[in-house]
């Protein structure tokens, strides 16, 4: 019995297959969703400049709105890094705007309802009944590859290592 458990939650935990697929040098999975203004953003809108896209559980939880407003707060930075940030949850648009409107969020946050394009890069948390995105980044190139992958964040200290890998995979070009 104790196996059949361990065997369940470890499936239940992988998440698609596609996920452990992805790796730094691939092509960063293309999207086409909503943003919380309605206005569609594509990955090939981005071409020429460094992509923050960063997954979240929530809207207005206390993980993801440390994460949304440490990124608000280094936005500056970013920017100065030839960055652009775009946060991905499968919350609504709806949802999205009152997080953006109540914390001043300057940058797109996607509302990707269905969880396709959160499956597609591997952050789908699927619990059967509960489906949500799990806290993932990716740091995706000018030409649109996969730079960096952040599988585990922790919202406190993650804008910090994002800036940091963006000033080194600069430096690299």
């Amino acid at each position: 019995m104790r196996r059949l458990f361990a065997l369940l939650v470890s499936f239940l935990l992988a998440g698609p297959a596609q996920a452990a697929d992805l790796a730094v040098g691939d092509s960063a999975p293309a999207f086409a969703l909503p943003d919380q203004d309605g206005e569609t953003r594509r990955l090939e809108d981005y071409r020429g400049q460094w992509l923050v896209l960063y997954f979240y559980p929530k809207d207005d939880t206390p993980g993801c709105t440390t994460e949304a407003c440490s990124f608000r707060d280094n936005i500056n930075r970013l920017i100065a890094q030839d960055a652009a940030v775009l946060g991905v949850s499968m919350d609504s648009v709806e949802s999205h705007a009152a997080f953006a409107r109540e914390y001043e969020l300057p940058f797109p946050l996607l509302a990707d309802p269905e969880g396709d394009v959160v499956e597609r890069y591997g952050a789908l948390s699927d619990f059967m009944v509960v489906k949500f995105a799990k806290r993932q980044t990716f740091i995706i190139d000018p030409e649109g590859r996969i730079a960096r992958i952040y599988r585990k964040v922790n919202p406190d200290e993650h804008v910090r290592d994002v800036l940091e890998d963006l000033q080194a995979l600069r430096a690299g070009d």
